[in-house]
């Protein structure tokens, strides 16, 4: 990239870079420091920080109350993090609050280690992941800000990492004013085995999850046609205050471990047209032949600047070729995609009503710590507010536990049900553990307007 021909970013851009110098699965792991040790190299020899508007920023760390906002860590926080992980999500906050408190027009956290795979209940480690950046970053930014008129705010999530983010959409599940959308390789084809259609949202927020799984071979052609014909509306239509990218880079075509056809310029005019205020980094493990060259892009299309001059080692025509298979697939899922958007379904496909609550029971595995999970989830069927959750979960780690979810702005028939619920188990005798996150007890401080922008794509 020739630094002489920018000397000024359109738009301004901060960019949270932390390492994690002192965490890795192991050392030759594709989850390792090197991941972003060669990217931050590349964005200095090519002289991104000398552009006015593009600045580097250090992340803090996010308190365990931050934590414990989002999660249920089990047996405790301590026992399932690393100051690596406060420092990771507590980056992905750094970048919110650069966007919210206005110093910078949007952000990207290049932060590891990741956290998309990490659910509302946590036992230890799975796809890499403990804690979930994303969601703790919004955690955060609701506990401090409201829409306009003192609405909640609406925030759409939208994941391009090639893995399904099983763990961001089972926290978003049966939040209605989260709209979670996740373009990924196809769960028949790739780990972690889910995302299709029918995963559409819990009882409270039907049609709020929006699947996209993608045949192997998509290429910056498929990508680029779904954002413009699915992406792109579906936003229009839930007109979010904020948009959030979780931007995992292993859709690449030089990724060792998945089977997409993504290049660098297909990432930067991806986040050119979608805009999002807030990037957050998730996956990508081709450490030397994508990730530098991924992130300049994306840097260069946050900040409103052209990407073209970049060349990857490696790239031909021939390397992220599509296929007439895979377009024509495509075009046929993104009709469908569309019509269940526009008629959602009238109860979740996942679990049954029971007793006044939507029950579903699951079996998690941990592939990274080995650990096996079974949950009974409930959720309350509550026509004044989103109802509360009641999760009964155990594993080979951690004997029974409950735990209770007061969701934000819950009536008070849920909130004394919830007290209930939580003295009757502690007096039980049944339950290791017994915890509760109340979304609307964290903080007494007013909350700070944040005024509806209108996005480019609008």
């Amino acid at each position: 990239m020739d630094k002489k021909l920018f000397t000024k970013a359109p738009t301004s851009l901060g960019v949270v870079f932390f390492p994690a110098f002192d965490w890795a699965i192991s050392p030759t792991h594709p989850e390792r420091e090197e991941r972003l040790l060669y990217t931050r190299d590349q964005l200095k020899e090519e002289g991104l920080f000398d552009i006015e508007g593009i600045t580097e920023h250090r992340p803090s760390l996010c308190s365990h109350d931050d934590i414990q906002r989002v999660h249920f860590c089990l047996p405790s926080v301590q026992a399932v993090i690393t100051d690596s992980h406060l420092a990771s999500a507590g980056g992905a906050i750094t970048a919110a609050r650069l966007v919210l408190e206005g110093r910078e027009q949007r952000a990207f956290a290049l932060v590891r280690p990741p956290g998309h795979h990490s659910m509302r209940v946590v036992h230890g480690n799975r796809g890499f992941c403990n804690i979930n950046n994303e969601a703790i970053m919004l955690a955060w930014i609701r506990d401090r800000y409201e829409g306009p008129g003192g609405r909640p705010l609406r925030i759409a999530v939208v994941d391009t990492d090639v893995h399904h983010a099983d763990g961001s959409q089972d926290i978003f599940w049966n939040d209605p004013d989260t709209l979670f959308i996740s373009l990924h390789q196809d769960g028949r084809t790739l780990y972690p085995g889910t995302g299709f259609l029918s995963e559409n949202g819990g009882p409270a927020a039907l049609g709020r999850t929006v699947n996209i799984p993608l045949p192997p071979g998509t290429s910056d052609e498929g990508y680029l046609d779904v954002l413009e014909r699915v992406v792109l509306p579906i936003l229009r239509d839930f007109k979010p205050d904020l948009v959030i990218n979780s931007a995992g880079q292993d859709n690449h075509f030089t990724d060792p471990l998945a089977n997409e056809q993504l290049s660098a310029q297909g990432y930067a005019a991806l986040n050119a047209r979608l805009a999002p205020d807030i990037a957050v980094l998730e996956g990508g493990y081709s450490i030397r032949g994508a990730l530098p060259y991924v992130n300049m892009g994306i840097c260069l299309a946050l900040a409103g600047l052209p990407a073209g001059d970049i060349v990857e080692p490696d790239w031909t025509p021939r390397a992220t070729r599509q296929s007439a298979d895979v377009t024509n697939y495509i075009a046929k899922l993104a009709d469908n995609v569309l019509a269940q958007w526009a008629n959602p379904p009238s109860h979740p496909t996942e679990g049954k009503e029971q007793d006044g609550f939507w029950v579903r029971r699951r079996n998690i595995f941990y592939d990274t710590d080995y650990i096996q999970e079974t949950q009974t989830e409930r959720w309350g069927l509550c026509p004044a507010c989103h109802g509360l959750g009641i999760i009964d979960t155990q594993s080979s780690r951690v004997p029974l536990s409950l735990c209770v979810l007061i969701p934000r702005g819950a009536c008070p028939h849920c909130r004394d049900l919830a007290f209930e619920k939580l003295d009757q188990a502690r007096k039980s005798g049944r339950y290791a553990h017994v915890l509760c996150i109340d979304e609307d007890s964290t903080r007494n401080e007013p909350k700070q307007a944040w005024p509806l922008k209108e996005k480019q794509w609008q």
